[in-house]
């Protein structure tokens, strides 16, 4: 199948280096709508909402287990950041609330990046952090929006969602509904 032009978008801009120690978080303008969604650009105003829902215990039950209780400001601002430098952060919006962060990103796991040799590999992540707008089928539109601005804008040739944990049916359920299919089952260590 051939591919859809490239469309026309300012490119990204790097942060202007180190803040002391810590990294900036990179700026982008892309804005994705989706029917009920819209995702805008993560800033670094929006640091109280990523301090909230990556201490909230659902959320962390899902995302990483029982080996996490919580992260500092400081470490969230730097896996904001890192993840930044290789994809795009978005604030996740229904009705001009904000209710859940997500990203596209370059595919930074080697298992993954080895078996797909010379490929252009993203992943997707997400976290619908409100829990009132959980389980309304926002995440599915989440992954659908993202996904199609990986293929047609972005070019990529592979996306993934990669680690959901086995105890988190619904953000397989998200992929899933939004066209995924599970390629493997990878235990992950405790």
């Amino acid at each position: 199948m051939k591919r859809p032009a490239q469309v026309n978008r300012k490119p990204l801009d790097r942060a202007d280096g180190l803040v002391g120690t810590m990294m900036r978080l990179r700026q982008h303008e892309v804005v994705l709508c989706g029917p009920r969604v819209t995702l805008r650009p993560m800033t670094e105003s929006d640091w109280h909402y990523l301090l909230k829902w990556n201490n909230d215990p659902d959320v962390l039950r899902t995302a990483e287990g029982d080996s996490v209780e919580g992260y500092t400001l400081e470490q969230i601002k730097n896996i904001y950041c890192s993840v930044s430098e290789h994809g795009y952060c978005f604030m996740i919006e229904v009705d001009g609330r904000t209710i859940g962060e997500c990203w596209l990103q370059q595919m930074n796991l080697d298992r993954i990046l080895s078996a797909y040799p010379e490929h252009d590999i993203r992943r997707i992540d997400l976290v619908i952090g409100e829990a009132d707008y959980r389980g309304r089928g926002f995440g599915t539109e989440v992954v659908a929006t993202l996904t199609r601005f990986a293929f047609e804008q972005e070019q990529a040739d592979l996306v993934f969602g990669c680690d959901i944990a086995e105890d988190n049916p619904a953000s397989l359920g998200a992929f899933l509904k939004a066209g995924y299919v599970v390629r493997e089952g990878v235990a992950q260590s405790p």
